[in-house]
């Protein structure tokens, strides 16, 4: 059965994407620590990070720091955290989370953004992640 990450790689569940390219994909998480909270996933669906192969896993970590990168040049704050659990959906998914203090990457701290701040966002950091 896919995950909800496979749906929305197929286009069967819509996101806010802010980069792709042919093995990867990056959105909003809809469920947000901060504005900009964003999830990287391979398209591969694989439930474990240490399932990946060598060569994926290592270009899935190149793809995350270029969002991040991204993030950071449109996002005011003072670091990206990231983090990678996976025990929520059981495909491989690393989060950036923008952060200026440490509660900031506490999962139980979440934020409500509008539609409109979802898209703003992602257009924010799809423009940034295009110019680098």
């Amino acid at each position: 059965m896919s995950t909800i990450f496979t749906k929305i790689i197929n286009h069967e569940i819509p996101c806010y994407k802010v980069a792709e390219d042919e093995n990867f994909l990056a959105f909003l998480d809809i469920n947000p620590n901060a504005r900009g909270h964003t999830l990287c996933i391979p398209k591969q669906e694989v439930d474990d990070v240490l399932d990946l192969d060598v060569d994926s896993y290592k270009a899935l970590m190149l793809f995350s720091r270029k969002v991040a990168k991204s993030m950071k040049n449109v996002i005011e704050c003072e670091k990206i955290a990231i983090s990678i659990i996976g025990l929520e959906v059981p495909h491989v998914h690393v989060h950036l989370i923008p952060i200026n203090e440490m509660r900031d990457a506490n999962f139980s701290n979440k934020i409500n953004l509008s539609k409109d701040d979802f898209s703003d966002t992602a257009k924010l950091i799809s423009n940034s992640f295009s110019s680098i």
